[in-house]
């Protein structure tokens, strides 16, 4: 993407040195035809509901909701509120950009690991190319942080395929069972292919797995200081500016495909507030289940509302359902 070229042209030079370096799942060889049927009784979707504080709004029962399938509203078969622990995976943007400007919000982010509750899980993961992790889920904080403190940032010329990490990430995650949220640090720039990201984009939709992201360019953005500008450098401001709404709009369609949010931050107490409100929500949650109106194998859209309240819905917007019997 011109903008990652531009970012580290300008940002490290021609003195970069290194690289950051998925495989394909290979297709089983061909068996004899055999029809496996898939029942889905239920489909589960988890809503979080804030208000206008970003605090979490508790209480609410099942007669206050209503669930649609494609626009028609469904009756609500299961209702639970969840507060459970929380298994948080922070996927992080290791590219030299951030080494250079962002590292030390990525390192604040340990504010969020001190507000986890000490029977939450935690993981960290680094991307660039492709992800990797870096510490399985473990409720060790101090070892959470102290490998948050030591991250490694690339320093070359690599891409920064970020959708294509997610994917990975959240395929990742759906092994595991229980609430999971995907805390993804980056700049929002993205040098995946475009028919990747639309693939991926639609597995979001579909996916259990909740991704908060947190934006990292603030300090991108900044004029210079001091001095006369000239020409280029407006130029390149301005340019700038177009292509950090590019990746702007791309963090936050990635986040709120899967029910989660994104934060902007421009300064440390804005961070520390973002990873606050985040700490909270990871662990609650309320489960609603309704039966699907059909098996057409089709994506369904899913629209959830409260009754009266003046607030905030987050929930995963699409799930696939089971194909005809």
């Amino acid at each position: 993407m011109k903008l990652f070229r531009f970012l580290t042209a300008t940002l490290l030079g021609p003195a970069i040195l290194g690289l950051c370096s998925s495989g394909e799942e290979q297709e089983s060889p061909h068996k004899p035809e055999q029809k496996i049927q898939v029942t889905v009784e239920r489909v589960n979707v988890g809503v979080i509901v804030t208000d206008n504080s970003g605090h979490f709004v508790e209480g609410l029962s099942r007669e206050d909701f209503r669930v649609f399938d494609d626009g028609v509203e469904q009756p609500v078969s299961g209702f639970t509120a969840i507060e459970e622990p929380a298994q948080v995976l922070f996927l992080i943007e290791a590219g030299p950009a951030v080494y250079l400007l962002g590292k030390s919000h990525v390192r604040a982010s340990g504010t969020l690991l001190n507000n986890l509750a000490s029977n939450d899980s935690v993981a960290i993961a680094s991307y660039s190319k492709s992800p990797e992790l870096l510490l399985n889920f473990t409720q060790d904080k101090p070892t959470a942080q102290f490998v948050l403190q030591n991250m490694n940032f690339s320093l070359g010329y690599a891409d920064l395929n970020l959708s294509s990490s997610l994917g990975s990430a959240v395929e990742w995650l759906a092994a595991s069972p229980g609430k999971k949220t995907l805390v993804v640090l980056s700049t929002g720039v993205d040098t995946s292919p475009p028919s990747l990201r639309q693939v991926v984009q639609e597995k979001l939709r579909t996916s259990e797995v909740r991704i908060l992201g947190v934006s990292l360019s603030s300090d991108f953005r900044k004029p210079p200081k001091g001095g006369k500008v000239s020409a280029q450098e407006r130029e390149n401001q301005a340019w700038l500016k177009e292509g950090f709404a590019q990746a702007d709009q791309e963090l936050q369609e990635l986040s709120i495909a899967t029910g989660g949010r994104v934060y902007f931050p421009k300064n440390e107490e804005e961070f520390d507030r973002a990873y606050a409100e985040i700490a909270q929500l990871v662990r609650h949650e309320y489960s609603i289940a309704f039966s699907p109106p059909s098996n057409d194998g089709q994506i369904h859209s899913i629209e959830v509302k409260v009754k009266r309240l003046l607030c905030r819905v987050d929930h995963r917007q699409a799930y696939i359902a089971p194909g005809p019997k």
